[in-house]
């Protein structure tokens, strides 16, 4: 089923989550939540207060197949990029 809503941007960037939204979210006040892009323009709000195993699927299968190895010196490459010059890390 399909349900279509919409909610208005504020001039602070601010929006409220439509009522019947919430309730398919099941998120109250003070619950958080995460905006997922899910292509280019594109993102789905996730309850954050949902299991990581209800996310399972949701992107769809991996191109390939990424070792630890590989991930982890992609973090590091990545990490170390996102460091501005003339600023420490620390």
């Amino acid at each position: 089923m399909s349900v279509m809503t919409t909610a208005t941007l504020t001039s602070k960037g601010q929006i409220t989550i439509p009522a019947q939204v919430r309730r398919v979210l099941n998120v109250q006040a003070g619950d958080r939540v995460e905006f997922v892009q899910v292509e280019p323009g594109r993102f789905e709000i996730v309850a954050a207060t949902r299991s990581v195993r209800e996310l399972k699927g949701l992107f769809g299968k991996p191109s390939r197949t990424v070792s630890i190895e590989e991930m982890n010196r992609t973090i590091a490459e990545r990490g170390a990029a996102a460091v501005l010059p003339g600023r420490s890390k620390g």
